[in-house]
């Protein structure tokens, strides 16, 4: 698993197991700054307007890594893959130009092309961040759902984590189409196949807890932290609470979770 160590300060690298990360998409230096002074743990660029998975333009990111300057891992939304070729191309150039970790979907692909896919992506990554980088494999909670179960096998061929995201920002959130139990199943699953799981879709401050016990190691968030909406302006003030709703409960810091993964340092990828 990767550490998140590429161009990041020796303050940001590792975090304890029993803390939730925070992530926040973002879609502009402007919002990177902002994140920032909020206290977001990962920074996402991510294009609200072109879908769950919009990618930003490659001159955007290169901005926003360069206002993160190391001071936090930067990841970067691809959309959904459909041809080896096309995704690893993108993996490449946008690891290259400063991402530590592509996310990628395969909505739409047919279920016996999602490793392969899944393998290109990570090909790209790889080489894009010479060696440093690689692929957060994304499955949609208001999709198939037996695809999404079944994308913790597919990520196993190269992706260094799972995000189980909503593709439709209109409807129900992932809260309200995955029961508690069902989701901690999900978690633990892929905990126990050794990758990084991040939870995301439309949360709100009053889903972070949800989130939390499940056992993600990380929460995605977009319009929570946005004045106006996903498609507004992240705001450092809403960051700022939602980081601290991600700070472990009494019992959390007592008891955390047995199915995390190992320590990303004990732990790489060929």
């Amino acid at each position: 698993m990767l550490s998140f160590a590429r161009n990041c300060n020796s303050d940001c690298v590792f975090f304890p197991r029993a803390l939730m990360r925070l992530l926040v998409s973002v879609a502009s230096a402007t919002d990177a700054s902002a994140a920032l002074a909020g206290g977001a743990d990962i920074i996402d660029a991510k294009d609200p307007h072109a879908g769950a998975l919009g990618a930003v333009r490659v001159e955007v990111l290169r901005a926003i890594h360069s206002l993160v300057a190391g001071r936090r891992p930067v990841t970067a939304a691809l959309g959904d893959a459909a041809d080896e070729a096309a995704i690893e191309r993108a993996a490449h150039a946008f690891t290259a130009a400063g991402a530590d970790l592509v996310k990628v979907g395969f909505a739409g692909a047919p279920r016996e092309r999602i490793g392969r896919l899944v393998s290109a992506a990570a090909r790209g990554a790889k080489t894009g961040g010479r060696g440093n980088a690689g692929v957060i494999a994304v499955a949609y909670a208001d999709g198939d759902r037996a695809a999404s179960f079944e994308l913790v096998e597919w990520a196993a061929l190269g992706a260094e984590g799972v995000l189980l995201d909503t593709a439709d920002k209109s409807g129900p959130g992932l809260r309200g189409l995955v029961a508690p139990r069902a989701l901690a199943a999900w978690v633990a699953r892929a905990h126990q196949a050794g990758l990084l799981v991040a939870l995301a879709g439309q949360l709100t401050a009053d889903d972070l807890a949800f989130v939390r016990d499940a056992g993600a190691d990380i929460a995605g968030v977009r319009g929570a932290a946005c004045d106006g909406g996903r498609t507004g302006r992240v705001g450092a003030d809403r960051v700022r609470l939602l980081r601290a709703l991600c700070e472990p409960t009494r019992d959390h810091r007592a008891a955390p979770s047995a199915t995390r993964p190992p320590d990303p340092r004990r732990r790489s990828r060929s």
